[in-house]
């Protein structure tokens, strides 16, 4: 599990046959998880300046491989003892989406970002969002799109202030709105639910 905040600012050294090689400060071990640019990756070999991560096919499926090129949002993942900020992320990207405005305010900077209309569902006003591994806010919500609008800070010290109409992100929704809708879903195509039933729907979260 991660939280969305972003702790480094890693380089992608190399992406080839699905193994991903980052340059990075953060100490790490073998078979540890961590998130790049949102999507949650295990660690399979400690190099001197970093460390190798493999992509499942189902990732590769995804993922735009613009994702895994040059400085990418880097975070390990939540340790129990961890302060818990941000909001619950799973490492589990849903979609790409694409920038389709960028509109300058007086203390921020709106995104207006394009989804597929299928997920809209999944995205709440007001609710939480990650974008390329960032914990965010989300404004308002359109039948194919969403604005957000992000602060100096964040702008400032994440990959967020490099992004330009048409920059593709990797999206994933808010956990719980993808849970509900799931249930909900499973609900209307039976009578009842037994609590058995919705423990292992649980588990699949």
């Amino acid at each position: 599990m991660f939280t969305g905040l972003i702790r480094e600012i890693a380089t992608v050294k190399n992406y080839s046959n699905n193994i991903l090689t980052i340059v990075s400060k953060h100490q790490a071990k073998v078979g540890d998880s961590i998130a790049i640019n949102g999507v949650c990756l295990t660690i399979i070999k400690l190099n001197s300046d970093g460390f190798d991560l493999e992509l499942a096919d189902e990732t590769r499926s995804i993922v735009d491989e613009s994702k895994v090129t040059g400085e990418v949002h880097l975070e390990p993942a939540m340790q129990m003892s961890d302060r818990f900020e941000g909001h619950i992320v799973q490492g589990h990207v849903d979609c790409v989406g694409v920038v389709e405005s960028i509109i300058e305010r007086e203390n921020g900077t709106d995104f207006i970002v394009k989804v597929d209309p299928k997920y809209i569902a999944h995205i709440v006003p007001k609710g939480s969002i990650t974008i390329d591994g960032i914990s965010l806010t989300v404004n308002d919500v359109h039948k194919d799109s969403f604005r957000l609008t992000i602060i100096p800070h964040t702008l400032q010290n994440t990959l967020m202030k490099n992004y330009t109409i048409g920059t593709k992100l990797n999206i994933e929704t808010d956990v719980f709105a993808r849970y509900i809708d799931h249930i909900l879903t499973y609900r209307t195509q039976k009578e009842s639910i037994s609590w058995e039933e919705i423990d292992s729907l649980q588990m699949g979260y």
